[in-house]
């Protein structure tokens, strides 16, 4: 039940995902009153299981953690600066996985839905937003996600008379550990890389000869397929969540190339034999009881799945906790109808954030949300936020939302897609790293690892004087 406090003094959050849960706590955090609208458990979706809070729908990845060498990792460190609620429960409820940042999704859910109910300034209403927030609501962050309810997501689209994009995104499947052949897979991460929370041997590797990747990668495309519905037929895949089908079906060798690549891995069982192809399964639970199967988004039917996976050299008796899905994502053409703060241009009450802005990940997803609920919070205040500098990887992120990647396909048309954080975003260095500490100069693959690096400490030290200065602000408030 929403209370009668005056809704100019309050800002309206609608939906519990990451980035709406993300926004929330900055927004309260920066002492303003926050109603969070999730509309679970009354009306589900398609590719939620429970009521709580920031659910992981699809893999329990954050991905790589390394600050130093990686986009991704860069973005945790960031938003760990900036006081997130999503990276202080993935941290809290991490489990081993090689240099990535995985967590038990249960338990990661229930930390966050607790900080968020505890909060003094936060209201959580279960109810449904169908259709336009209420007029009187003049500060408002819609972070509902690719599942958005339709009578919101036609509203919208009414409101920008403008297409929503759309794309599929898949589930991967999840194994019963104790349900895993060891006698034929074993424990090891790729290059014996130790991750937080890790030991360097964090997935268990199922390893197949050529004959069995053959024979798999042709049941693969044999497989009975979930039917698509008519307004389904034209949507595109994202190329970061492919199902492993479709990857089969661009290539008999791309998924050696891809999930199933054998490099830096040796079967213990049989070390002077190379597998020809590898699956690696990757702990989903705390408890170290669920693995789920890397790479392994699927369209195929359930039974289709249970037949093919038992293929696979040491799932052959494999237990599902949960198969594989589908569902469908939709985003909004950002760069055209957002303004550099994220708000709707038709109506700039309206803030976006998360998924349907366009970003892709969990993480860059709860990121967008962080900085809409610092704009949210300024909002309030009456006050100015500076955009955090291009040189970041939150900086760089938006700047790809809200117009830097506009690229023209054809005369009089233009194309935004989703886009995971990378390297590629940022702003060029001044200059290249050309040595090495020691003085001697970087050659081959060096280059490239000190030119990450170099991106990665410009952008620490750009958004350590960026909060710097909004402190500075805030104390002459």
């Amino acid at each position: 039940m929403i209370s009668s406090t005056s809704q100019t003094d309050t800002v309206h959050v609608i939906g519990g995902g990451l980035a709406g849960s993300e926004a929330a706590w900055q927004v309260a955090n920066a002492g303003i009153r926050v109603i969070l609208h999730e509309m679970r458990p009354l009306r589900m979706t398609e590719a939620h299981r429970t009521e709580g809070l920031a659910e992981l729908v699809c893999s329990n990845s954050f991905r790589s953690d390394d600050a130093a060498n990686n986009a991704v990792g860069l973005l945790h460190a960031e938003m760990r600066r900036l006081g997130s609620l999503i990276m202080r429960a993935a941290d809290a409820n991490q489990v081993p996985a090689g240099g990535a940042l995985a967590v038990d999704r249960d338990g990661f859910s229930a930390a966050v839905t607790k900080a968020l109910h505890d909060h003094p300034l936060i209201e959580i209403d279960r109810g449904e937003i169908a259709g336009l927030p209420p007029a009187e609501w003049g500060n408002v962050i819609v972070a509902t996600g690719p599942l958005t309810s339709a009578p919101l997501a036609d509203a919208i689209r009414e409101l920008t008379d403008e297409n929503a994009l759309a794309f599929f995104d898949a589930i991967a499947p999840i194994v019963h550990k104790d349900s895993i052949d060891m006698s034929v897979a074993w424990f090891q991460s790729r290059y014996d890389k130790v991750g937080p929370g890790g030991t360097g041997a964090d997935y268990i590797n199922c390893p197949m000869t050529k004959d069995q990747y053959d024979a798999f990668v042709a049941a693969l495309l044999a497989g009975d397929k979930v039917d698509f519905k008519e307004w389904e037929t034209n949507t595109p895949y994202f190329d970061g969540c492919l199902p492993v089908e479709v990857m089969a079906e661009r290539g008999h060798e791309t998924l050696r190339h891809g999930p199933m690549k054998p490099v830096g891995l040796t079967n213990p069982h049989n070390p002077t034999v190379k597998p020809y192809a590898i699956v690696q399964l990757r702990q989903d639970n705390k408890l170290g009881t669920l693995y789920n199967m890397v790479g392994f988004q699927t369209k195929l039917n359930y039974g289709a799945q249970q037949r093919v996976f038992r293929t696979i050299p040491g799932l052959e008796n494999a237990e599902f906790a949960r198969l594989g899905g589908l569902h469908r994502n939709t985003f909004l053409n950002s760069p055209k109808l957002l303004d550099g703060q994220l708000r709707l241009k038709a109506q700039p009450r309206l803030r976006f954030a998360g998924q349907m802005t366009g970003c892709e990940g969990y993480v860059e997803s709860a990121s967008i949300g962080l900085i809409a609920g610092l704009y949210a919070a300024a909002n309030a205040r009456a006050q100015s936020l500076e955009p955090p500098p291009a040189t970041t990887a939150l900086g760089a992120l938006l700047g790809h939302i809200t117009g830097g990647h506009i690229e023209t396909i054809e005369a009089g048309t233009r194309s935004f897609q989703p886009m995971n954080i990378n390297f590629g975003l940022f702003p060029p260095l001044a200059s290249l790293p050309t040595k090495k500490a020691d003085g001697t100069r970087l050659r081959g693959n060096e280059k490239s690892v000190a030119k990450k690096q170099a991106l990665s400490a410009r952008a620490l030290a750009d958004l350590d004087r960026w909060i710097a200065d909004r402190l500075r602000v805030a104390a002459a408030a």
